[in-house]
Order: C-alpha cells, then structure tokens, then sequence
C-alpha cells in the first residue's frame, strides 16, 4: 500500500518539471545570415541573457545587447532586446537542445530562427579584435564605450554610423597600428554605451562633439585625425568646425551628408525643423535686447520659409512609400533623437579627406525621380565642399557600398594613409 504514495509523488515531479521545462541556461547559437548569439544565465527572478550578431555582412546594429527577461512559459520561450528592436518567439525542444521560432526586428522581414545549445569548446568567438575596452565619463550618468588597438604613432580616432558602435572597425582599425595609435568611440545611445535620458538636450549635434571631445580630453589624446562614417560626419564637423586647434585633420566615410556639411540651396526636413524649434524656443528667453529679437525673428522666417518647401518635398517623396512600424527600442528612440537634432555646418578650417560613394549604389530605384535628386544633391554637395576648404580632397568611388571601407578596403586604406601621411 506504500508504493502507491510513492509512485504518486514521482508522477507529480515529473509532471512540475516538464511543466517548469528544461533549463535553458547556457550559450544558444543561431547559424543564420547573420549569426546570432545568446548566452543565458538564471537568477533569483529567472532568465536574462547578453545576446550578439556575429559574422556580419554589415556592421549594423545591435552587434551586442543585453535581455532583462527572457519569459519561459512550459515550452514556450519569449524576449526582447532591451535596447535595439529584436524579438524571439519560440519553443524550446523536449530535449532541451533546440529553441525554434521566429526573430523579428525593425526594417527587416521577421525570418525563421533556430539556436541550438552549444559546449564551451564550440562555442564562436564573438569578437577576435585585439583591441582593449574601457569606459569614459563624459557627462553626469554617461559613459561611452572606447575601444583601443594599440599602436605607435600619432593617434586615429573612429567613429560609428547611426545604430552602430567602435566595433564596426573591428578587421579595419587594426590595419593602421604600424604607424597610429588607433581608437575608436561608441557614441551615447549605442552598445555598451549609456543610453542618456531621451531628451533633445542630450542628442544635439555640438553635445555629440562634445562627447568626443570629452574622451579625447580624459585619455589625453593629443591631436589626433578623427574618422568618422556616415552620421559620425556631423561629429567631425562638429569638434573641426568649433575645436580646429584639438585636431590633426579628418575623414569622412562615406560622412558627406547634409548634416556634416550644409548646402544652402539643399532643402533637408530635419536640418530645418530643428533650427525652426530652437530658435522659438530662444524667442521665449532672448530678453530684452531688439536688436537680437528683430534678427532671430528674421532668421526664423526664412527658416519656416524653408521647412515648408521641405515638408512639401517630403509628402511628394512619400508617394506609395510604405514604412514600417514605429522603432520602440531604446537605442533606436536614440537614433530617433540624433536625427531630429542636426546643425548647419560649414568645412572645418584642418586638413580634410573625404571618400564617399558617388554615384550611389541605388539599384533597383536607380531611375526614379526621388533618387536621381538624392544622387544630385550629393554630387553638388560634394562638389561645393571641396571648393569651400583649403587643405580638402574628395575621393569619389562610384557604387561603393555606404560601408565604404568594407566594399572597397584598399582603396579606403590607402586613400586613408597617404592622407595622413601628408600630416606629417
């Protein structure tokens, strides 16, 4: 009569622990396009995990992530990235070797995903670069992330494109070590960084300058050339244009855009709603002085003049254009911040290499009205900055990947060390 109590105990724990299911502590690797990691760990409150894209075709974001909660419910197995836009639906398998579902994530179609459970010993080296990683404060509450390769020589300082971090120059950085010693800055928002509160305070044009400039002061970086990708443009002329005496020179990665260079007769959405928001809002606190009030007031006419043709540019662009949902993710209401906080600015009075792709790579909208003005407008803009400065040289790569210095690495490397060798 005893074994019957027994054999009822076994039953119920066998039927809690398929209930509570496997335990899903340890590394998941997805071998998908691009690859993806999880490494899961258990606590007191249950799962989170630190989750990676390796062996990207681009260096986007989020190469790295953090997950605060990863929900198990029996098979079943939901998370999110805390800060980019990733989601995970799935289950996991009776075996406990498997989670199957689906990833989906912001402009992307969501895909079917397997991560399978790995040793320690198949595990993927996540990053191979030799560099080092410290933190930097740079403002009350914020850090960034610094990435240092080493090397001899005057110092090279890199920085990311919008969504990404210093680690897209992981295989790139390390090629100028034999004669820079070469940084590079993951910026506010992004990565390892602190995402800082989402006002437009803390994501401003000069205050990301400032950023750099921070760094550059509390490693006690002395001169260096700065190189910067795409939206690291604005930073560029950001420290050149207000700091030209902290700098040897810079270098734009396919960085040319409105945003790092201004021309006058380039309408840009973003560039003239944010002068249009601050200059009213320095109407309310300019005082009592006429003279500045009659000119901010003129300036700010001009400046609706001007954002009401960009808003009419905008709608005509958006014809049977669809986009998707809302970007929810911390790094990406970052990005939405950046974007929003543009300055005008003019060429930097250092020496300057700008290498982009002109004409862009476009197809397959190569032909359509709203591209043939894109490609316009960067050929003009171009063109008006190499006029503009002394001391400037514009390589133009026809096609050329916006990661420029992945789809043409030679050229990129070697345009890159001439110029700097001239700094010399």
């Amino acid at each position: 009569m005893r074994i019957v109590p027994c054999m009822m105990f076994l039953l119920i724990a066998m039927l809690c622990a398929r209930a509570q299911g496997a335990d899903l502590s340890g590394t998941w690797q997805a071998d998908s396009k691009p690859q993806r990691v999880i490494k899961i760990n258990k606590n007191g409150r249950g799962y989170r995990g630190d989750f990676y894209h390796v062996g990207m075709e681009q260096p986007i974001m989020p190469r790295s992530d953090s997950v605060s909660t990863i929900a198990v419910s029996g098979n079943t197995v939901h998370f999110s990235l805390d800060k980019a836009q990733g989601t995970f639906d799935g289950t996991v398998s009776n075996d406990g070797k498997t989670l199957t579902g689906t990833w989906s994530m912001f402009y992307f179609p969501s895909q079917p995903i397997t991560f399978n459970r790995v040793s320690k010993k198949d595990e993927w080296v996540l990053d191979a670069s030799p560099h080092k990683i410290d933190f930097v404060t740079v403002q009350k509450g914020v850090k960034l992330e610094v990435l240092d390769w080493g090397g001899n020589g005057s110092p090279l300082v890199f920085l990311a494109g919008l969504d990404s971090t210093g680690h897209s120059f992981d295989g790139f950085a390390e090629k100028f070590t034999s004669k820079h010693h070469v940084y590079a800055i993951t910026r506010r928002g992004f990565g390892a960084s602190t995402v800082a509160p989402l006002v437009n305070a803390n994501y401003d044009a000069d205050r990301m300058g400032d950023d750099v400039v921070a760094v550059l002061e509390a490693l006690h970086i002395n001169k260096p050339v700065l190189a910067g990708h795409s939206i690291g443009g604005q930073e560029l002329s950001s420290v050149g244009t207000r700091y030209p005496s902290r700098i040897a020179g810079l270098i734009y990665l396919e960085a040319l855009h409105p945003y790092a260079f201004s021309n006058p007769t380039e309408r840009d959405l973003n560039l003239d709603a944010a002068l249009v928001r601050r200059n009213l809002d320095k109407l309310q606190i300019v005082g009592s002085s006429t003279v500045k009030l009659t000119a901010l007031i003129k300036e700010t006419q001009s400046a609706i003049l001007n954002l009401e043709q960009s808003l009419k540019d905008t709608a005509a662009g958006l014809h049977n254009v669809e986009y998707p949902l809302e970007r929810q993710g911390l790094s990406d209401l970052a990005a939405d911040r950046i974007a929003a906080n543009p300055r005008r600015y003019n060429a930097a009075a250092v020496p300057i290499l700008a290498i982009i792709a002109v004409p862009r790579r476009c197809e397959p909208d190569c032909d359509s009205p709203a591209m043939k003005q894109i490609m316009a407008d960067d050929s003009a803009r171009a063109d008006l900055f190499e006029k503009s400065a002394a001391h400037t040289r514009v390589v133009r790569i026809a096609k050329a990947s916006h990661y420029i210095w992945r789809s043409n690495e030679a050229q990129v490397e070697k345009e890159m060390d001439t110029f700097m060798d001239g700094l010399h």
